[in-house]
């Protein structure tokens, strides 16, 4: 896939992934990462934090580029959060970034929490840091995706 994107790549842009693969039978799950920001797990009855996995190159940007995949074992109560570096970047009338850690103690205000209220209570904290702040597109379009469906069906 990183060799084709180079290939058609004039406008010179790039792309980072996780990708997981997860075989339910077992939790065992197969991951690779090309530049993307780290996960964040909570085991059960843990807390969130990141696994500092090892980042490949970000995908169409050089080709040729290889990619190590890892193992992770998830176990019944375990939860894991894959995000976009819109979260970790949004920034406020400061200039200041939201970051990981701040990240990480709203993942871990919603331990008892479902995924969806997790979702919500994280989006409610990345704005009330950004305020009145522009956030990037980036943000933007993860805001969207946040908000439940209200949409009424006919």
């Amino acid at each position: 896939m990183n060799n084709q994107l180079c290939e058609t790549n004039e406008a010179e842009m790039f792309l980072t992934v996780w990708l997981g693969i997860l075989e339910i039978s077992s939790g065992k799950m197969i991951c690779a990462n090309a530049g993307h920001e780290y996960p964040a797990i909570a085991r059960k009855g843990g807390e969130f934090e990141l696994i500092h996995d090892k980042h490949g190159f970000v995908l169409a940007g050089m080709a040729g580029a290889r990619y190590r995949e890892y193992g992770l074992q998830l176990n019944e109560g375990d939860r894991l959060f894959v995000y976009t570096d819109g979260v970790a970047e949004a920034t406020d009338a400061h200039n200041e970034l939201f970051g990981t850690d701040r990240m990480l103690a709203a993942l871990n205000k919603t331990l008892n929490e479902n995924s969806e209220k997790r979702l919500i209570i994280v989006k409610n904290e990345v704005d009330a840091f950004v305020g009145s702040a522009r956030g990037d597109a980036a943000l933007h379009r993860q805001r969207q995706s946040l908000r439940p469906n209200r949409a009424k069906r006919a």
